[in-house]
Protein backbone atom coordinates (compact mmCIF):
# COMPACT_ATOMS: atom_id res chain seq x y z
CA UNK A 1 0.00 0.00 0.00
CA UNK A 2 1.52 2.74 -0.98
CA UNK A 3 0.38 6.71 -0.80
CA UNK A 4 1.64 10.08 -0.78
CA UNK A 5 -0.96 11.03 1.86
CA UNK A 6 1.57 10.23 5.17
CA UNK A 7 1.15 7.64 7.63
CA UNK A 8 -2.09 9.77 9.45
CA UNK A 9 -3.67 8.28 6.14
CA UNK A 10 -2.10 4.98 6.50
CA UNK A 11 -2.96 4.14 9.53
CA UNK A 12 -6.63 4.87 8.41
CA UNK A 13 -6.57 2.77 5.56
CA UNK A 14 -5.05 0.04 8.19
CA UNK A 15 -8.08 0.47 10.60
CA UNK A 16 -10.39 0.82 7.89
CA UNK A 17 -9.53 -2.83 6.36
CA UNK A 18 -9.39 -4.11 10.14
CA UNK A 19 -12.73 -3.37 10.53
CA UNK A 20 -13.97 -4.25 7.17
CA UNK A 21 -12.06 -7.55 7.78
CA UNK A 22 -13.88 -7.93 11.22
CA UNK A 23 -10.37 -7.91 13.17
CA UNK A 24 -9.69 -5.84 16.39
CA UNK A 25 -7.92 -2.68 16.20
CA UNK A 26 -5.41 -4.13 18.18
CA UNK A 27 -4.56 -5.99 15.12
CA UNK A 28 -2.72 -3.28 13.71
CA UNK A 29 1.10 -2.63 14.30
CA UNK A 30 0.64 1.02 15.11
CA UNK A 31 -1.93 0.54 17.67
CA UNK A 32 -0.03 -1.92 19.24
CA UNK A 33 3.17 -0.11 19.67
CA UNK A 34 1.26 3.20 21.07
CA UNK A 35 -0.89 0.49 23.54
CA UNK A 36 2.97 -0.88 24.71
CA UNK A 37 4.38 2.90 25.07
CA UNK A 38 1.21 3.83 27.02
CA UNK A 39 1.58 0.59 29.44
CA UNK A 40 5.30 0.94 30.17
CA UNK A 41 4.81 4.90 31.21
CA UNK A 42 1.60 3.51 33.21
CA UNK A 43 4.33 1.67 35.76
CA UNK A 44 6.25 4.25 35.87
CA UNK A 45 5.73 6.48 38.99
CA UNK A 46 4.62 10.17 38.67
CA UNK A 47 7.80 12.25 39.75
CA UNK A 48 10.05 10.44 37.29
CA UNK A 49 7.25 10.52 34.64
CA UNK A 50 7.72 14.43 35.04
CA UNK A 51 11.35 13.97 34.27
CA UNK A 52 10.72 12.12 31.27
CA UNK A 53 8.12 14.46 30.39
CA UNK A 54 10.86 17.34 30.49
CA UNK A 55 13.82 15.32 28.51
CA UNK A 56 10.98 14.96 25.56
CA UNK A 57 10.16 18.49 25.51
CA UNK A 58 13.88 18.85 25.65
CA UNK A 59 14.28 16.13 22.55
CA UNK A 60 11.48 17.59 20.77
CA UNK A 61 12.51 21.60 20.71
CA UNK A 62 16.20 20.71 21.05
CA UNK A 63 18.00 21.60 17.68
CA UNK A 64 19.69 18.06 17.47
CA UNK A 65 22.87 16.90 15.42
CA UNK A 66 21.15 16.62 11.85
CA UNK A 67 20.00 19.91 11.97
CA UNK A 68 23.40 21.03 12.80
CA UNK A 69 25.03 19.10 9.89
CA UNK A 70 22.71 20.15 8.00
CA UNK A 71 23.22 23.50 7.94
CA UNK A 72 26.98 23.43 8.58
CA UNK A 73 27.27 21.16 5.75
CA UNK A 74 27.34 23.81 2.90
CA UNK A 75 29.54 26.17 4.93
CA UNK A 76 32.03 23.27 5.33
CA UNK A 77 31.84 23.27 1.30
CA UNK A 78 32.50 26.25 0.79
CA UNK A 79 35.25 26.93 2.77
CA UNK A 80 37.19 24.01 0.58
CA UNK A 81 35.28 25.06 -2.77
CA UNK A 82 38.22 25.71 -4.42
CA UNK A 83 39.65 22.59 -4.17
CA UNK A 84 36.69 20.37 -4.30
CA UNK A 85 36.21 22.15 -7.47
CA UNK A 86 39.64 21.23 -9.11
CA UNK A 87 39.14 17.45 -7.60
CA UNK A 88 35.55 17.03 -8.58
CA UNK A 89 36.23 18.33 -12.31
CA UNK A 90 39.71 17.24 -13.11
CA UNK A 91 40.23 16.69 -16.52
CA UNK A 92 36.73 15.84 -16.98
CA UNK A 93 36.06 13.43 -14.53
CA UNK A 94 32.60 12.82 -13.59
CA UNK A 95 33.43 12.21 -10.19
CA UNK A 96 31.01 15.69 -9.44
CA UNK A 97 27.93 13.35 -10.28
CA UNK A 98 28.91 10.52 -7.05
CA UNK A 99 29.54 13.31 -5.08
CA UNK A 100 25.91 15.16 -5.91
CA UNK A 101 24.28 12.25 -5.76
CA UNK A 102 25.77 11.38 -2.02
CA UNK A 103 25.48 14.49 -0.55
CA UNK A 104 21.56 15.14 -1.66
CA UNK A 105 20.68 11.47 -0.36
CA UNK A 106 22.78 12.11 2.90
CA UNK A 107 21.15 15.62 3.31
CA UNK A 108 17.72 13.77 2.44
CA UNK A 109 17.97 10.70 4.89
CA UNK A 110 19.41 13.09 7.33
CA UNK A 111 15.89 15.48 7.23
CA UNK A 112 13.59 12.39 7.20
CA UNK A 113 15.06 10.80 10.51
CA UNK A 114 14.92 13.86 11.93
CA UNK A 115 11.28 14.79 11.59
CA UNK A 116 10.31 11.08 12.76
CA UNK A 117 12.31 10.63 15.68
CA UNK A 118 10.88 14.73 16.46
CA UNK A 119 7.06 13.32 15.80
CA UNK A 120 8.08 10.09 17.85
CA UNK A 121 8.83 12.71 20.58
CA UNK A 122 5.51 13.91 20.53
CA UNK A 123 3.58 10.66 20.67
CA UNK A 124 5.81 10.06 23.71
CA UNK A 125 5.04 13.70 25.32
CA UNK A 126 0.43 13.29 24.79
CA UNK A 127 1.34 9.66 26.85
CA UNK A 128 3.15 11.33 29.26
CA UNK A 129 0.76 14.07 29.55
CA UNK A 130 -2.11 12.10 29.51
CA UNK A 131 -1.20 10.07 32.21
CA UNK A 132 -0.25 12.58 34.58
CA UNK A 133 -3.38 14.51 34.10
CA UNK A 134 -5.08 11.50 34.67
CA UNK A 135 -4.02 10.84 38.01
CA UNK A 136 -3.89 14.30 38.69
CA UNK A 137 -7.78 14.09 38.54
CA UNK A 138 -7.79 10.87 40.10
CA UNK A 139 -6.24 12.63 43.34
Amino acid sequence: MFSFRGDAHKIYLKLKRALKNEQSFESVKEMNQIEQIQDFYLTIDSPTLKKIYLCMIKEKNGSGMIPLLVSSGPWLLLLFSEQLHKFLFKEGSFLWIFFVFAYISILTLSVILHFHEKSWASVHIEIIQEILQDRKQSI
